[in-house]
């Protein structure tokens, strides 16, 4: 239900406060203000004792609003009406955390109605600013509210020519959102506003060509032609911001003018031409040309000067060292990585080899037992049999590192090796032996067959460690013949981080 006046019936504020108050730190005055019932907040403002109601009043909640700006920000005409009356104006300018008060939050909304009874309630909360300096017309005027423009000019205070901390006034912040209507009324208040910079030494113009609407363009320089050919602190007109932002129709409209100054060269050395070639709008150099913009090298020749191109070689220099010296140290710790999974490989390389060398022992000395307690003779038991006995020796492939295990894996290799080929012609002859008095040419055959895998093994061994030694000693050479000490240490830092490291892989150790 809806009282006579418009606003929500009146709810006894104490169920208010259950379901509104707390979630922002609200009070309950708050939690009513923000619901517009206009009923509750007459029983808090009138059944309040006055210290009690004044700290009420400029009470803030979490997001340092008070009661009145929750009405303000919620449109509530008749709340904020009856409200300010009990609000002086220290108090009603309040700011929350934001740096609106309720005054700038109405303008914001663009709330003709509540701005109205602020200021017949306290005509000077027009002139409060927010953290930034920003007054309640710039933000009007930025949000394009002409009627809340045209009312706090009609108020006869200077507000338009109050800037920001940054230097802007209202003006550049209407021309850069293209409200052309709001332009209009700040020149036609304050004409001369036309040319005021800000802190980059940008105009309202240099501002509008940024946006898009090209209307608001023409009328900044119908105010003041001269405007066209007004720098930045770089340097920059409004061609070379309307260039570099890519607005081919606001382009085409500054090159009508015939006050634009086309030759124009910023800091940077750059015409518009330049400035449309840099950042890549080819449409736009196109229409430039054709209008007789050239390149700043056609139209001042950059003269010799020996200390600038001293001062560039060198400055080149820094930054191919810099790049240089990141990279190097990139793959400087790519390799060290490689290098720590490497050794991580060799130790586990090296205990396998271990392992190997131990169960291979371990089975010739099982089977050269065997052999030793094994008569011959018991064959003949079973005539139709012969058992054969064939010992699979594992091949491991093994890099190492220290030259000590080398050494050691070396010896021992030797000796399984001569192990392994004696245990071979031992059972070769054994096999002959016992074979060879009922089956002669099985005999012959089997013992054929065994030398020939012993043979192409060892055959094949010692193939792998004569081509080892020979890239060892190849290696070695190229190292030796490395001119100068100088040359060869670099050569060494280079093949260490790759050549060396495939080096050591091809090193090669038959268990």
């Amino acid at each position: 239900m809806e009282s006579p006046g418009g606003q929500p019936s009146p709810v006894p504020w104490k169920r208010m406060t259950k379901h509104l108050t707390r979630k922002r730190d609200d009070t309950p005055l708050h939690s009513a203000a923000r619901a517009g019932n206009l009923g509750v907040v007459m029983e808090i403002l009138t059944g309040t004792g006055e210290e009690e109601l004044k700290g009420l009043l400029e009470k803030q909640n979490q997001s340092g609003e008070i009661a009145l700006y929750a009405a303000a920000e919620y449109g509530y005409v008749d709340v904020v009406k009856e409200m300010i009356k009990y609000y002086d104006l220290a108090d009603a300018g309040i700011k929350a955390r934001n740096g609106f008060d309720a005054f700038h939050v109405a303008a914001k909304r663009g709330d003709l109605e509540i701005l109205r009874v602020l200021m017949e309630a306290h005509p000077e909360l027009s002139m409060t600013v927010d953290l930034s300096n920003t007054t309640a017309l710039h933000t009007a005027a930025t949000q394009g509210h002409i009627e809340i423009v045209d009312f706090l000019l009609d108020s006869g205070s200077s507000l338009a020519t109050i800037a920001r901390s940054n230097g802007k006034t209202a003006l550049h912040s209407a021309a850069r959102n293209g409200h052309l209507e709001v332009v209009r009324a700040l020149l036609t208040m304050e004409p001369g506003m036309v040319t005021r910079k800000d802190k980059k030494g940008q105009t309202a113009l240099h501002m509008a060509v940024k946006g898009q609407n090209i209307e608001v363009v023409e009328e900044l320089i119908n105010a003041e032609s001269s405007s066209v050919n007004m720098i930045d602190t770089k340097g920059n007109s409004a061609l070379h911001i309307a260039t570099r932002k890519g607005r081919t129709q606001i382009v085409r409209l500054l090159l009508r003018h015939s006050e634009t100054d086309i030759e124009a060269v910023n800091r940077t050395g750059e015409t518009a031409v330049d400035t449309a070639e840099k950042m890549g709008h080819p449409e736009i150099g196109v229409i430039l040309q054709e209008h007789g913009v050239q390149s700043a090298k056609m139209i001042k020749p950059q003269e010799n000067n020996p200390a600038r191109e001293l001062k560039q070689t060198v400055s080149d220099i820094k930054h191919e060292v810099h790049y240089q010296l990141e990279h190097s140290l990139q793959t400087t710790k790519h390799v060290q990585g490689i290098a720590k999974y490497v050794n991580k490989m060799h130790v586990e390389g090296l205990n396998n080899a271990i392992n190997s060398t131990t169960v291979v022992a371990v089975l010739i000395a099982t089977v050269a037992f065997a052999a030793i307690f094994t008569v011959p003779g018991q064959y003949v038991d079973n005539p139709g049999e012969i058992p054969l006995e064939f010992v699979v020796v594992q091949t491991s492939v093994v890099v190492i590192k220290s030259k000590a295990k080398k050494q050691l894996m070396a010896i021992i290799n030797k000796l399984m090796w001569i192990a392994c080929v004696l245990v071979s012609v031992a059972y070769l002859a054994l096999s002959y032996v016992v074979v060879g008095e009922h089956e002669k040419r099985l005999a012959i055959g089997v013992t054929i067959i065994g030398a020939t895998i012993m043979v192409t093994t060892l055959g094949t061994m010692c193939f792998w460690v004569v081509q080892h030694r020979i890239e060892a000693s190849n290696m070695r050479s190229i190292r030796r013949s490395s001119p100068g000490s100088r040359s060869r240490s670099f050569s060494v830092s280079v093949m260490s981080d790759s050549e060396i490291l495939n080096h050591e892989h091809k090193k090669m150790y038959a268990i």
